[in-house]
């Protein structure tokens, strides 16, 4: 089969659509459906769930535009999309992670950025970094991307304590545009990647 180049692909990347369901020991990393709305729509009212960038919580049409932004890109086979991420024990949907085009930051495209978020109560567990460490695999593995970047407000130590776990480099600073936030975006080369991996 011949592999098509996706963006931020550094060589060729899988044909087909570009989501799957990925798993740990501990997690399930699944595509989004219809029926996660009211489990979702909680998670993200939690004003810390949001505080980075929003400051709040999410609101109920927010989050349904969320969704179906997310689930329209399932089929789109030159973009990732983040991944339900549900608790293997519970069977309890406590978050997102995965790969995203950062297209909120247009000077650093093309890239491909992994990012996160879990509810309050399934923080400090470990989670983050397993969920993240699995969609790099996939990035690195399955698609072929040359490398990956992370992208954070320096604010925010627990996400880069993340990045650090993860074998990011240090970060360049930027501002968000839009928000005119400072940020730190760092980056994972697929060779640091596979050297850490061994």
């Amino acid at each position: 089969m011949r592999r098509r180049r996706r963006a931020g692909c550094g060589g060729p990347c899988q044909s087909g659509p570009m989501i799957t369901t990925l798993g740990t020991d501990r997690l399930l990393l699944r595509p989004f459906r219809p029926d996660d709305i009211d489990r979702l729509a909680a998670l993200q009212a939690d004003e810390s769930f949001w505080w980075y960038p929003l400051r709040r919580g999410m609101t109920d049409a927010e989050t349904v535009d969320f969704l179906d932004r997310v689930i329209s890109l399932h089929d789109d086979p030159d973009r990732p999309v983040f991944h339900a991420v549900v608790e293997r024990e519970s069977g309890v949907l406590i978050g997102w992670a995965g790969l995203s085009v950062p297209d909120f930051l247009p000077e650093i495209l093309p890239a491909i950025e992994v990012g996160w978020r879990l509810g309050l109560e399934y923080r400090g567990m470990g989670y983050a970094t397993e969920a993240a460490a699995e969609a790099l695999r996939w990035g690195f593995e399955d698609l072929g991307l040359s490398a990956v970047v992370a992208i954070y407000e320096p604010e925010n130590v627990a996400s880069g304590r993340v990045m650090d776990r993860l074998g990011f480099a240090a970060g360049a600073s930027t501002v968000d545009p839009k928000r005119d936030l400072p940020l730190l975006v760092r980056t994972l080369t697929a060779d640091d990647w596979r050297t850490r991996s061994r």
